[in-house]
């Protein structure tokens, strides 16, 4: 066998589309999900996925002692902030605790064997940056102070942290990918997966579409864009560094409106919902990706209109799997 890659919550998002990549690369790859917020029949079926849950630190030390990963991409998480507000207890034991797990299990194996020389790509958000992103006008860099705003931002902070402080203790080399808004097939919990699956089952000719707040901004990512983003960390870029990684086209959510109609060939009549308005919301979100660029080259190829049309072509195609 080869180099083999493991992607800690294939059963999300970005994992399955990075688990995915790395096969048709023709790399050797492992996925684990645990309470996967994707159906895992969309994956490949020669995909082996194994059930790991993160807080079982027994659990994390023995796969990982099978397997011997070179490649770790760090994905698994409870990743929604709102969720994180009502479990804030079950967020931190996931994503802190777990990944302490995670690092500690490498450092066991290689207190055994030196020669053991994995590296850790840790799923970071910009969540981290919190009140800071309400107070910019543009473009935040990695220097950017961290406050975050809620439970899952500050378990975000820990990811972080331990990612840098793993490496400047013992050695463990390690990226921290800082992951902006992103999107894509099989999303779930984001304005434009929210939007595609609710205008696909309008009738043919379009209506009405309860929305929130139209004129926040944001720089979407495409998921494959992001993926490309998390291979380049894992080959080049700098150990226990932070890496910004957004989308560099800000649209208001009022913009991607158009692209649906364009994308569905419906008509859509926004209708503003005072439940759908938060308390608070950043007016912008997006952030500098100077240093990615110049550590790895890396920078976004899909634009947000080549992103509705996929999130909308995935919604259409599974319409009738679940409630609107």
């Amino acid at each position: 066998m080869g180099q083999l890659a493991l992607v800690i919550g294939a059963g999300g998002m970005i994992g399955s589309h990075l688990a995915e990549r790395l096969m048709c690369e023709g790399q050797d790859v492992v996925g684990t999900s645990y309470m996967p917020t994707i159906r895992l029949d969309e994956l490949p079926q020669s995909l082996e996925i194994i059930e790991l849950d993160i807080r079982n630190g027994d659990q994390v030390a023995a796969l990982l002692r099978r397997l011997r990963p070179d490649r770790i991409f760090h994905l698994a998480a409870q990743s929604y902030p709102t969720v994180s507000w009502k479990l804030p207890i079950e967020t931190i034991e996931t994503n802190v605790i777990g990944t302490t797990h995670i690092f500690e299990a490498i450092r066991s194996l290689r207190s055994e064997d030196p020669t053991y020389d994995p590296l850790i790509v840790s799923a970071c958000s910009s969540a981290e940056y919190g009140a800071s992103l309400a107070r910019a006008s543009g473009p935040v860099s990695e220097d950017t102070e961290l406050l975050p705003l809620h439970p899952y931002g500050v378990t975000k902070v820990a990811t972080d942290l331990l990612t840098y402080q793993y490496f400047e203790g013992f050695g463990i080399r390690g990226k921290r990918a800082r992951i902006f808004n992103t999107s894509g097939p099989r999303k779930r919990g984001d304005v434009i997966s929210d939007f595609a699956r609710r205008i696909a089952k309008l009738p043919e000719e379009g209506g009405t579409l309860r929305v929130g707040n139209l004129s926040t901004r944001r720089a979407f990512l495409h998921v494959f864009d992001m993926v490309d983003a998390l291979l380049r960390l894992s080959i080049s870029g700098r150990d226990g560094e932070a890496y910004n990684i957004s989308g560099t086209e800000v649209v208001s959510i009022g913009e991607l409106l158009p692209m649906f109609e364009e994308a569905s060939g419906k008509t859509i009549k926004p209708d503003i919902d005072p439940t759908l308005l938060r308390p608070t919301d950043e007016p912008i979100i997006v952030g500098d990706n100077n240093r990615i660029f110049t550590d790895t080259g890396w920078s976004p190829k899909h634009s947000v209109t080549d992103l509705v049309r996929d999130v909308y072509a995935y919604e259409w195609g599974h319409r009738h799997a679940e409630p609107a």
